[in-house]
């Protein structure tokens, strides 16, 4: 009995002992809620605390890297961490352009164009531009009420200093009339009397004089060294009106040809010229087409009517021969083979039946006068002949893109070219000296 006993009563102390335990856990259960309750309430304090001090030190690191990468790379912009960048570019690439325009608008000046015409009824004194550039339909010529005649300015246009002491440089036919008198006012407002001194007969370039000593000078750049997309800033005498305007664009294309026409009717034919999306307006002819350094890379000659933005500007290397021709005091000659011709395409060779797609087919016109081949010329002296074809010259094919007239005009007089000529069934290399093309 006492054994059970003591097993009863070591079961009682064991039953007291579980309840105790149990108390205990649900004490220390209730404990563990509440330090997790805390523990949760102290991370988030903590955690937006280090959060916030974490995504401040984020965006002044950030800052930083900005500043590096922009010290570095000025040109790249890093979105949503500087966004200062873009508008310091604007900023940069517009002091360019005025570093440009501060640099050669002294040196551009205004052509204006007077002559005695007939008095009008109703001259609505509209400027006009001699090489097709009429935007109001009116020509230079009014209709006459039979009083008489009076100097009138006819048109305008544009050029630019050369040389300090009054040589300007400009379009040929800006002042292709030798019938008109020519004024030139420069940037300070002051007008002189002008001289033409030489016109080239090949490309529309001219010189002409005013007089006086320490004139800005505009600086020639090198127009072969061109790559499209370029920035190009054109300055001119806008509409025969404003004086000095300038416009802004990039080189659109390079070498382009075309036949250009007047308010006269006459053609005129452009090789190797710039294509720019700068504004070139009436009165605009004959002004600088400017490099981003100020350099002049063109001469703003000619826009194609019925579109928006598509200017045409003398590469300023085609007008550097004449310039050098003037300054040095001497005659403006241009060079001449002395044959008349075609230029074969395939549709010619298949007319003709001719054994190329390509060269110029020596040919006479349609008239007596118009011989295959001009007596005396270089082209008669090496023995050239009607019916003969001519491939290259000094190894450049001749073709639609190259024509003979644009080949020769890139030499001078007295230079030797080797010309390959089709005769009669035989290819032969020619020697053939270079003349001066008579006026």
């Amino acid at each position: 009995m006492d054994d059970i006993k003591k097993v009863e009563n070591f079961n009682k102390e064991e039953s007291k002992g579980g309840t105790a335990q149990h108390v205990y856990g649900r004490l220390t259960m209730a404990a563990l809620v509440g330090i997790v309750v805390v523990t949760i309430i102290i991370s988030s304090l903590f955690g937006a605390i280090f959060g916030f001090m974490s995504a401040g030190a984020v965006n002044i690191f950030s800052a930083q890297i900005g500043q590096k990468f922009h010290q570095y790379f000025p040109n790249v912009t890093l979105h949503n961490i500087d966004p200062q960048v873009s508008k310091q570019q604007v900023i940069v690439e517009d002091s360019a352009i005025i570093d440009v325009v501060e640099k050669t608008s002294p040196a551009v000046v205004s052509i204006v164009i007077s002559k005695n015409v007939p008095n009008a009824q109703n001259n609505p004194g509209n400027f006009f531009d001699p090489f097709g550039f009429d935007p109001f339909g009116n020509g230079p010529t009014p209709q006459t009420d039979g009083q008489g005649s009076q100097k009138q300015t006819i048109g305008g246009g544009s050029g630019f200093f050369i040389t300090s002491d009054g040589y300007i440089l400009t379009n040929r036919h800006v002042v292709d009339d030798a019938q008109a008198d020519y004024s030139v006012m420069t940037n300070d407002g002051k007008e002189y009397a002008a001289k033409v001194l030489a016109r080239d007969p090949v490309r529309d370039v001219a010189v002409i004089k005013i007089e006086g000593n320490g004139f800005p000078v505009a600086t020639l750049g090198d127009s072969d060294s061109l790559k499209i997309g370029e920035t190009a800033v054109a300055i001119g005498n806008s509409l025969g009106e404003f004086s000095n305007s300038v416009s802004r664009g990039i080189i659109s294309g390079l070498k382009r040809n075309l036949n250009a026409g007047s308010g006269f009717g006459d053609t005129e034919r452009l090789t190797d010229i710039i294509q720019t999306d700068a504004a070139i307006n009436p009165g605009n002819s004959g002004g600088p087409l400017l490099d981003i350094n100020g350099n002049v890379i063109g001469v703003n000659v000619a826009v194609a009517q019925g579109a928006q933005n598509v200017g045409f500007a003398l590469p300023i290397n085609q007008a550097k021969r004449i310039i050098d021709q003037v300054k040095n005091g001497t005659k403006i000659s241009v060079p001449y083979l002395g044959v008349r011709y075609i230029v074969i395409d395939s549709s010619v060779q298949k007319d003709a039946q001719l054994p190329f797609d390509y060269g110029v087919l020596v040919l006479r016109g349609s008239r007596m006068t118009d011989l295959a081949v001009i007596p005396g010329s270089p082209a008669d002296k090496a023995g050239i002949g009607e019916n003969d074809i001519i491939l290259e010259i000094n190894g450049q094919k001749l073709d639609q893109t190259n024509q003979l007239g644009d080949v020769i005009a890139k030499y001078n007089v007295g230079d030797t070219v080797t010309l390959k000529i089709w005769h009669k069934g035989n290819i032969n290399d020619v020697q053939v000296k270079l003349e001066e093309r008579k006026q």
